[in-house]
């Protein structure tokens, strides 16, 4: 997602009511709402919304490739999905989608609901615009007829039940997005291939290079850019791919690159140990007893 600085060309949404009222909308409640997009005009460059917001994205300049949409994705429709503090520009020459839809929700509106302690593992609200999720017909279907729900009830006066039935909607929502993001993974699986081959690449180079001290693991940060990806994006690959989190992927790779070393008969547990940022011998040697269920001088015998 392109990020810049507040400034005069960043337009601040503070409320979802400001930000109907910049968008020519009528507020039906002061902290939720639904906008129709066609082609917006804002007069700045960049918009920062202090809520959550949902963009669903019906027609983008250049077939949405700067939401990363390519050969293998479907083509209905995007969706961007933004925490609040996030500042979002579309493209160079547009703020907003062309057309679309616009979901925004304060994150008060969730107080006293069962979405406000598990929102945050809609990891998705953590993705780069260009990590996007594009729809087929069927799942552009799927999320229409949640957000008309969400509109009916945005149209019922407010009474006790509008902020839990409201936030069912909005979960119920995202968990088809959770859903049809795993079947993103699914039909990216080449390029996905790929990327598990640079990073396993990666994190064997950097562990290999002796650069590691004292356990430290490789970085998620430096796993994630070293693809280019957020590292919720990348997080979330490695898991449906692996089944494994970074650190116990780090971990895999760096008790294969320990076998690989102990073949030389020149590398000693300590040389190994050290070499790939074990605190100590001895805890390197607990470790690959209790990965491999041998100490690492007796793996090396059984070897040879």
């Amino acid at each position: 997602m392109e990020k810049k600085q507040t400034g005069n060309d960043t337009l601040d949404l503070k409320t979802v009511c400001e930000c109907n009222r910049c968008l020519s909308t009528e507020t039906l409640h002061p902290q939720a709402t639904l906008i129709s997009l066609e082609h917006p005009e804002l007069a700045c460059d960049a918009v920062k919304f202090e809520f959550y917001a949902i963009l669903v994205i019906e027609e983008c300049p250049g077939g949405c490739a700067c939401c990363g949409r390519r050969y293998y994705d479907f083509g209905c429709a995007t969706m961007v999905f933004l925490m609040p503090g996030e500042i979002f520009r579309m493209s160079e020459a547009h703020t907003l989608p062309d057309k679309g839809r616009l979901l925004a929700f304060h994150p008060d509106l969730l107080f006293r609901t069962s979405l406000r302690s598990h929102i945050g593992s809609y990891s998705f609200f953590r993705y780069r615009k260009e990590e996007a999720l594009h729809l087929s017909q069927r799942e552009t279907a799927t999320v229409a007829c949640c957000l008309e729900n969400i509109d009916e009830e945005l149209h019922h006066p407010i009474d006790a039940h509008t902020g839990t039935i409201l936030s069912r909607h909005i979960e119920l929502l995202l968990d088809y997005c959770s859903r049809f993001y795993e079947r993103q993974f699914i039909t990216r699986e080449n390029r996905n291939h790929d990327l598990m081959k640079r990073l396993q690449a990666l994190v064997d180079r950097t562990m290999g290079s002796g650069c590691l001290h004292e356990d430290a693991p490789v970085p998620t940060a430096v796993m994630a850019a070293g693809l280019d990806l957020s590292e919720a994006y990348m997080t979330d690959l490695l898991r449906f791919e692996t089944g494994m989190t970074p650190a116990e992927y780090v971990s895999l790779r760096r008790l294969d690159l320990a076998r690989r070393l102990l073949l030389d008969p020149e590398a000693t547990p300590a040389t190994v140990a050290r070499r790939l940022g074990y605190a100590s011998t001895q805890r390197f040697s607990a470790l690959f007893k209790k990965l491999t269920g041998t100490a690492p001088a007796e793996w090396r015998l059984t070897q040879n």
